[in-house]
C-alpha cells in the first residue's frame, strides 16, 4: 500500500445531540413523597435533579428530538440505518426504531432496536460501526433513549431518586481509521447468570406464559443495589483495561473518560480504580440522573456544549447494565459544529419542547 493511501475503513463520528424533556424533578420534590431529603440523595448518588416526560409522551418522542438535532449537527438529511437502543420501547411489539425513522423522514432506511440496558449505547455503537465497516451502510443514526419514569415505581425510595428520562444521538459515516472521530477498538461482554440483579419481571414471555396474576411490583424496575455496585465497578474497570490493552494505549493516553452515568459514587470508584485523575471523568449525572442508554451520548453532548472536549482528545467510553452487560470503546474527538437552535423536530407533539444539551 502506498504511504499516502487512506487507512482501513472505519465508522467516523460526525454528528451529536442530546435532549431531555422540559419537566424537572428536583430532590426537594422527591422528598415530599419519599422518606428522604436533598442531602441524603446527593450524598448517595450525586444527583440534584432529573428530567421526566409528561403523560402521553414516550421514548420515541425523546428519540425523535435527539435524532433530528444529531442529523442537523452532521449536516445530513438521510441515513442508511437507524438504531434505537432502549430499555423502555414504546411497545413490546413492534420495535421503536422504525417509528422514529418514519417521523424523522427516514422511511425506507433499515431500522431496529438494540436492548442491552445501560450498556445499550456502547453495544449500539459497535453495531453501527459493524454496519459501516462491512459496507452495509454508509451513514448510521444511533440513538440512545430511555423513559425510566415509565417503569420505576414513583414510591420506590431506592430507585426513584436515581433515574431520569432523556435521549442522546450520534451520526456515524464511513471514513478511515486514522481520521479524528473514527471509532476505535471495542470490548463487549455479558454474564446472564446474574440476570436477576436488574429486572422488570412482568411484560415478557416468561411472565405471560405462566398465567399468574401480575403483582404491582413486578411491573416496575427492580435492582439489587449493593451487588450491582460491586459488579459495575469491577466489570467496567476490567473492560476499560481490556480495550486499552487491545489498542496499545495506557491509562495515561486517556484525555477524557466518559462512563455510563449511573451515579457519582460508581463514576468516582471506577475512575479511581483505573488510576485516572477525577477531573478527566466527564460527568453530568448531577443534572439529569441516570438516563440509561442515553447517558453516554448525553454526557458527550453536555461536554461538547461546555467545550470541555477538544479536537484530538482521546476518549475512553465504558458502560455497565442489566443482563448483566458491559462494554468499552475508544475514539479520538473530532471537530464538530455546534447547533443550539430551539426549533422542535418534525412530527413531534406540541408539548415536546425540552432542553437541548448540544449538537
Amino acid at each position: 500500500m502506498p504511504d499516502n493511501a487512506p487507512g482501513p475503513a472505519a465508522a467516523v463520528l460526525c454528528g451529536l445531540a442530546g435532549w431531555v424533556p422540559p419537566r424537572v424533578v428536583t430532590n426537594e420534590e422527591l422528598a415530599e413523597r419519599l422518606d428522604t431529603d436533598d442531602a441524603w440523595i446527593r450524598t448517595r448518588t450525586g444527583i440534584r435533579r432529573r428530567h421526566v416526560i409528561e403523560p402521553g409522551q414516550a421514548t420515541s418522542d425523546l428519540a425523535v428530538e435527539a435524532g433530528c438535532r444529531a442529523l442537523r449537527s452532521a449536516g445530513a438529511d438521510s441515513v442508511d440505518a437507524v438504531i434505537v437502543t432502549t430499555t423502555t420501547p414504546d411497545r413490546p411489539c413492534p420495535a421503536t426504531a422504525p417509528t422514529v425513522a418514519a417521523r424523522l423522514g427516514l422511511a425506507g432506511a433499515a431500522a431496529f432496536d438494540v436492548g442491552a440496558v445501560c450498556t445499550g449505547f456502547v453495544y449500539g455503537l459497535a453495531t453501527a460501526a459493524g454496519l459501516i465497516t462491512s459496507g452495509v451502510a454508509g451513514r448510521v443514526l444511533l440513538i440512545g433513549a430511555d423513559a425510566y419514569s415509565t417503569i420505576v415505581d414513583p414510591l420506590d425510595r431506592a430507585n426513584a431518586i436515581i433515574f431520569g428520562d432523556g435521549a442522546g444521538a450520534v451520526v456515524l459515516r464511513a471514513g478511515h481509521a486514522d481520521e479524528p472521530g473514527a471509532v476505535g477498538r471495542f470490548d463487549l461482554g455479558s454474564d446472564g447468570a446474574h440476570e436477576d440483579l436488574i429486572t422488570v419481571a412482568a411484560g415478557g414471555s416468561r411472565q405471560r406464559s405462566t398465567g399468574d396474576e401480575v403483582r404491582r411490583g413486578d411491573r416496575h424496575f427492580a435492582m439489587r443495589g449493593n451487588e450491582v455496585y460491586r459488579h459495575a465497578v469491577t466489570r467496567t474497570a476490567e473492560s476499560a483495561r481490556t480495550v486499552l490493552r487491545t489498542a496499545g494505549w495506557t491509562i495515561d493516553d486517556v484525555d477524557r473518560f466518559v462512563p455510563h452515568q449511573a451515579n457519582l459514587r460508581i463514576l468516582h470508584s471506577v475512575t479511581d480504580d483505573l488510576g485516572l485523575p477525577r477531573e478527566r471523568c466527564v460527568a453530568n449525572v448531577d443534572s439529569v440522573g441516570n438516563t440509561g442508554a442515553a447517558s453516554i451520548p448525553l454526557a458527550l453532548a453536555d461536554a461538547a456544549a461546555r467545550q470541555t472536549l477538544r479536537p484530538g482528545d482521546r476518549l475512553l467510553l465504558t458502560a455497565f447494565g442489566g443482563g448483566l452487560t458491559w462494554g468499552s470503546c475508544l475514539l479520538t474527538w473530532p471537530e464538530m459544529a455546534v447547533h443550539t437552535g430551539p426549533e422542535p423536530a418534525p412530527h413531534t407533539h406540541p408539548h415536546d419542547r425540552g432542553e437541548e444539551t448540544a449538537s
